[in-house]
Order: structure tokens, then sequence, then C-alpha cells
């Protein structure tokens, strides 16, 4: 199980450094459908299906459709796309070498730590105390926080839409 799941793993690698690298966005979008599809794999063979489900349903299936259906209605005979690597494919390399190293050695020196208890105690503020004064004292906050929110989109649009309309 581990060797696929490493297997699965590398390949995710592979293809998200390909969609750093690519300098067509097609390509680029098909590589990260590779990366969301192998990322899917992993988590099927963690045995977490419903992840794995959504992975490919939600990210694959909606987001991805959507982002190449907009890249292919943008102008690809833009002359910068000639190339296929970007100038900065060797930097952008050589930066995640140094993360994936760090990171590595972070990990492999880190303290074990020690598993989580089954059934902890509540603490003095656990999920039931939380969701009552949530929505006995703070849901009017989170109402207008909603309604703000709402409004900073329609005036981006209002913004965007009276910029292109020029």
């Amino acid at each position: 199980m581990s060797i696929t799941i490493g297997i699965f793993a590398s390949f995710a690698l592979i293809f998200a450094v390909l969609v750093v690298v690519l300098r067509q966005p097609m390509r680029a979008a098909l590589a990260l459908v590779a990366h969301m599809i192998s990322l899917a794999a992993v988590f099927a063979c963690l045995n977490v299906h419903v992840v794995a489900l959504f992975q490919v349903l939600i990210y694959v299936g909606a987001v991805m459709v959507l982002m190449i259906y907009t890249i292919m209605l943008l102008d690809d005979s833009d002359p910068s796309y000639v190339k296929v690597f970007s100038r900065w494919s060797v930097p952008g390399i050589v930066v995640a070498t140094v993360v994936m190293v760090a990171l590595g050695v972070l990990l492999w020196t880190a303290a074990p730590v020690a598993p989580a208890v089954a059934n902890p105690a509540p603490g003095p503020f656990g999920f039931s105390e939380f969701s009552i004064a949530f929505m006995s004292r703070y849901w009017l906050h989170f109402e207008i926080a909603t309604a703000l929110l709402a409004i900073g989109i329609v005036a981006a649009w209002t913004i965007l839409s009276q910029r292109v309309g020029k």
C-alpha cells in the first residue's frame, strides 16, 4: 500500500512542478488536472474515499472544466507562448528543492509526538459551548460580515464591468 501511495505522490509532485514551469496555460491546466487526479489516488489509497471522490468530482470535474473553458476563450496566438518553459523554471525548481530539503530535515529531526487521546475530556470551551455562544450572541456579527462580503463582491464586479466596457 505504501508503495502505491509513494508512486501516486511522486506523480502528484511531478505534475505540480509541471504546473509551475509550463508556459502555455492549457498545458499547465492539464498538468493541474493530472495533479488533482494523482491526489485523489493518494486519498483513495489512504482509505479516504469520500475525499477522493470529492477531489475528482468538485476540483477536476467542475473547477478545472471551468478553468480549461476560460483558457480556451483566451487568445492563444500570443507570441509569449512560443517557449514551452518559463525563464523562471530553474529558479523555481531550485527554491522548491531547498524548501523540500528543509522540510525533510525538519521532519527527520523533529521529536515524536504523543498519540492523540481517543476521547479527550471536554475543555472549558468545547464545540457545543461554541455553537451555543455563536448562535445566541454572535449570529448578528456573522450576518453583517456576510452582507459586507456580498457588497464587496458586487462592488468589485461593477468596477470590473465598467473597466471592461471602456
